[in-house]
Order: structure tokens, then C-alpha cells, then sequence
């Protein structure tokens, strides 16, 4: 079973994680649709819909930076490509990047996709906000092209653009994706939300959440989404206490954003939603056990 990795780094990138999505999906006998209301490098998304365990995939992300480059993608694939082979990896080229995203009322949706997508590939930790990989003077032990394999990221983005009739995208809040978008989607359906962390959120993505933003999403989620939904969060006491009363369970989730970074994430499960009694991963394998032994 091979990893069909997205062309994004994200910090907190929950790819590995989509073995774990796969056998709730199996376990509920969910094959329709799956979606992610934050879906940022949408790497579960993109590896469920590549190994063919669901039919389509809905991603959306507030950020419009985001959403033009998954649209470009699916609607200007062969362009794309082209403008991944001819890219100039220069400190100058990168600085005319940033301004395209710093501005993006200046220039068209497939341009601040395209510059998103440099940025990402080209920025510490892929971090949009970040400086680039190397510095300003090239002179870190990596360069700006370190993350930028322009083989294979055309190989990923061919590969998802051959899947373009079944991934639709938007550019919406998302509490109002999850009002307005989700009651139209049939009930064979897993919604997975893994938003902003907590904390650490304001350096590593734009489109941050204050205490006041998480708990209003609490009570969207838990009280206005009817099909079965999974949600991963940092595993902070805030927002343990939001969610008190649905099972949930803490596991350590290892990620690199400026830093590696090891820390306790959250799971949280809709009451409706059958969990499967073990995982591949050992990780959430311990998990479910406590969250069973918990119940037994």
C-alpha cells in the first residue's frame, strides 16, 4: 500500500495518521465521501482518495492561498507543472513570491497558488509566514531547493490532477462550511476536522484561533453536524474541557515546524461513530485500548 504523498509540507501534517482514518472508515463502512473543512496540505485526504478507499473528497480551507493553489492544481495541472520545471530557486525569485501572497488582490487565483506553493516548498518548515530555507544570504546548511524536487513534486501533482472529477474544493469559513456545506452532503460521509492548534497556532498558520474562536467551534461541531466526524487537536486542558463529554483519548504525534517537536495530541469522536478496536499505528493503538478499557 503505498504512501501518495501531497505536494504540501505542513506543519503538523497529519499524512501518518491516515491509516488510522482508513480503518474508521472500514469500521463504519464509509466509502462515499470524505472531508476535511481544514484541509491545509489535505494529506489524509489525498492518500484515502489515491488508494481508492473512498469516492471523493471535499477539501476547504479559509485561507485563500491555499484554496487557489488546490484549484489551480485541479484546473490548471499541465500550466502548473510547466511553471515547476522552469522555477527559478533564487532569493530574488522568492522575494517576488512573497509579495504575490503578501497581496493577493493584485493577482489571479492560479499566480497566488502557484506563489503559495513556492513559499511552502521553499520556507522553513513550510511555514507560509516563515523565512526562506538557507536565509536571505544562502549560507544555512540547507539551501532554498532543499525541499523542492521538482520530479517528484510534478509527479504528486500529475497523479491528484488525473483524480480532478472527484475532489471538490472551497474557500470557506469554516464554521460556515460546517452550517452551510455539510447538510447538503449525503450520510455516507466521515467529516475529519483537525484545526488551528490551541496553541502554538499564531507561528505556524495565518488564519489563527483566539480561546473565544475554539470554544464557538466546539459548540458548532457538537451541536450543529450530523454525520460522523473525527476531530484531532493539540491534547491541552482547554480543550479537553470543551469536549469532555464525547470519548477522546491523548497520543504523542511527532511533527517538525521550526523545530521537531514531540507533544500530546488530542482525539475526539462524534457518539455515534463505531471505533475500531486496535490500530497499525502504536501510537493510537494505545489509545483505543485505554479509551475500551475505559468503557469495559
Amino acid at each position: 500500500m503505498g504512501i501518495h504523498k501531497t505536494p504540501l509540507r505542513y506543519p503538523g501534517g497529519k499524512q501518518k495518521l491516515a491509516p488510522f482514518i482508513r480503518e474508521i472508515l472500514q469500521q463504519n463502512g464509509i466509502k462515499g465521501h470524505y472531508v476535511e473543512p481544514y484541509a491545509g496540505g489535505a494529506g489524509v485526504a489525498i492518500e484515502l482518495l489515491l488508494n481508492e478507499d473512498v469516492q471523493c473528497i471535499h477539501l476547504n480551507d479559509s485561507d485563500l492561498g491555499i484554496y487557489a493553489f488546490w484549484y489551480s492544481i485541479l484546473n490548471e495541472n499541465e500550466r502548473f507543472c510547466r511553471e515547476i520545471l522552469v522555477a527559478s530557486l533564487t532569493v530574488e525569485e522568492w522575494k517576488k513570491h512573497r509579495e504575490v501572497v503578501k497581496q493577493p488582490q493584485n493577482h489571479s487565483l492560479f499566480e497566488l497558488g502557484f506563489s503559495t506553493f513556492f513559499l511552502n516548498r521553499c520556507n522553513r518548515s513550510g511555514v507560509i509566514s516563515a523565512g526562506v530555507i538557507g536565509g536571505l544570504n544562502q549560507e544555512g546548511n540547507y539551501k532554498i531547493d532543499a525541499r523542492f524536487s521538482r520530479n517528484d513534486l510534478i509527479r504528486r501533482i500529475e497523479l491528484i490532477g488525473r483524480y480532478k472529477d472527484r475532489i471538490t474544493v472551497t474557500n470557506m469559513d469554516a464554521e460556515s462550511y460546517i452550517n452551510e456545506y455539510l447538510p447538503k452532503l449525503p450520510a455516507n460521509c466521515l467529516i475529519y476536522l483537525d484545526p488551528p492548534y490551541y496553541n502554538k497556532a499564531k507561528a505556524l498558520y495565518l488564519n489563527a484561533y483566539n480561546k473565544n474562536d475554539h470554544a464557538r467551534l466546539a459548540q458548532t461541531i457538537q451541536n450543529k453536524i450530523r454525520h460522523n466526524w473525527v476531530l484531532s487537536y493539540d491534547g491541552v486542558p482547554q480543550i479537553i474541557e470543551l469536549y469532555s463529554n464525547r470519548r477522546h483519548f491523548l497520543y504523542d504525534l511527532q511533527y517538525s515546524a521550526a523545530k521537531s517537536y514531540k507533544g500530546q495530541e488530542i482525539f475526539i469522536f462524534c457518539d455515534q461513530l463505531i471505533l475500531p478496536y486496535k490500530c497499525s499505528l502504536s501510537s493510537i493503538n494505545e489509545g483505543l485500548e485505554r479509551l475500551v478499557s475505559f468503557a469495559l
